[in-house]
């Protein structure tokens, strides 16, 4: 997670919907935003949010009168993407969680925000052959946004995970967002083990005999001493036949996309040689590869921080858009003024 961020929102609000256990309002109130409203559904993600923030979300949005959420200037919303998600059915908005969608809709027409601010999935964009991601920007545009969207990968972003997602940005046609641009990649030099805990009690290691390492990665740095930058995961093994989740990597490139569900002995985190042992990552690594500080405070219950994580957004890149988000705002506030 960035520090030291000008305070450039003090003056601004934002809701949080299916907020997980909190990325976006670290993003939002590091720049000094406030958040007025919370919801989400999973009972666990909810108390991990209220133990951080002293906010506990509201239920289930479908439940929730647009006129009993409080006005706000930014709408904050991770919607639910396995109905859109590569791994999943693909059945997008014929599923219940697609539909989810819509609540977002409904309210930006009720409260008419300033800016909405979204993530899902990167096949989000291809779905349907691109019908869906068609009807989002749609709706979107008749609501009276002007509609921005791109693909960025957390591993670009000063964080070492693979993890492409996609992140909408809408601005409210009252502002003028014609100078809006997603940040440009930082290209900075991290990997896995500038996160790793030593000897973390609570990651799995894997002791078995179908463990087969045919690669080596000896070193981290050139022949002039330059520290080599791996902005990817760096494969180097396998355990049984190498399907998913069973895969090893390298702690000097980036982590696998983590992820909420999924199968095999690596399940959620992915496998990695650390230290001659084959182990998961501890929930606490998780963590910081998604770019949670570590006075964030887990559940106490680690195969719920596993899903948490794997479910959540990636700090850093947030903070980035955010930053080109408050540009924006900063503008258009200078031109009320001069005016």
């Amino acid at each position: 997670m960035l520090t030291n961020i000008p305070q450039t929102l003090t003056d601004y609000t934002f809701i949080d919907l299916f907020s997980g256990i909190g990325g976006f309002h670290l993003a939002l109130s590091s720049f000094g935003a406030r958040c007025v409203f919370a919801s989400e559904w999973d009972s666990y993600s909810a108390e991990t949010y209220y133990q951080n923030f002293n906010l506990l979300p509201k239920g289930d949005i479908t439940k929730i009168n647009s006129e009993d959420i409080p006005k706000h200037s930014i709408l904050c919303a991770g919607f639910p993407c396995q109905a859109f998600s590569v791994s999943g059915k693909q059945r997008g908005f014929e599923d219940t969680r697609g539909t989810l969608f819509f609540e977002i809709a409904r309210i930006a027409s009720y409260h008419k925000p300033e800016v909405l601010l979204l993530e899902n999935v990167k096949n989000l964009i291809s779905h349907n052959n691109g019908e869906t991601m068609s009807t989002i920007h749609s709706v979107l545009t008749d609501l009276g946004y002007k509609v921005h969207y791109s693909v960025l990968n957390s591993s670009d972003y000063g964080l070492p995970q693979n993890r492409e997602r996609v992140y909408i940005v809408a601005f409210n046609n009252e502002i003028d967002s014609q100078n809006f641009k997603f940040p440009e990649p930082i290209h900075r030099t991290i990997s896995l083990n500038d996160v790793l805990e030593e000897s973390p009690r609570n990651a799995k290691i894997v002791e078995r005999n179908d463990i087969h390492i045919y690669k080596e990665v000896s070193t981290d740095v050139d022949m002039f001493g330059q520290k080599i930058l791996y902005n990817r995961p760096i494969q180097i093994g396998i355990v049984n036949k190498g399907g998913q989740g069973e895969r090893i990597y390298h702690p000097t490139g980036h982590t696998i996309t983590l992820s909420a569900h999924g199968g095999g002995v690596g399940a959620k985190t992915g496998l990695y040689l650390i230290n001659n042992s084959v182990r998961k990552l501890s929930p606490r690594e998780c963590a910081r590869v998604q770019g949670f500080p570590d006075s964030f405070q887990l559940h106490h219950l680690d195969s719920q921080s596993y899903k948490q994580f794997g479910n959540s957004v990636s700090v850093d890149v947030l903070q980035y858009i955010v930053m080109e988000i408050a540009t924006v705002l900063h503008s258009q506030s200078l031109s009320k003024v001069t005016v």
